[in-house]
């Protein structure tokens, strides 16, 4: 799992977008034990207490859930997930909206373009 952390925001938070699109895309799966707290903060190279509050912000999301025998898995429950995912999905498609009005370029041109990328019809190149 790659952590690719900066210092422009704050830890905790790069931790949750991370851990919410590994959740999100599958990587751990609804009912999935999690690697312990301590174990994710080494492999990320954060302090455990950094790792916890991820972990808090998690589970107050419902994206996952604590069991007092069994750590912490992925919330059992797809529909959490999956309306998080499309949470996510509308808020980068927003985002590309909105970079492309900033460069001039109406939605359905942005669109246009977008189309054209994928079916390689890039007249750009």
């Amino acid at each position: 799992m790659a952590w690719d952390l900066d210092g422009d925001r704050p830890i905790y938070i790069q931790l949750v977008e991370i851990l919410q699109n590994k959740i999100v895309a599958g990587e751990y799966r609804p009912g999935e034990r999690l690697p312990s707290v301590r174990d994710l903060a080494a492999e990320a190279g954060v302090n455990p207490n950094t790792m916890q509050r991820a972990f808090s912000n998690l589970e107050q999301m419902g994206l996952i859930v604590t069991m007092r025998t069994n750590g912490r898995t992925v919330a059992d429950n797809p529909g959490v997930v999956e309306t998080r995912g499309k949470e996510l999905a509308d808020a980068e498609v927003e985002q590309f909206f909105r970079k492309m009005e900033e460069l001039g370029y109406k939605r359905e041109e942005a669109l246009e373009l977008a189309k054209q990328k994928i079916s390689g019809g890039d007249k750009n190149e």
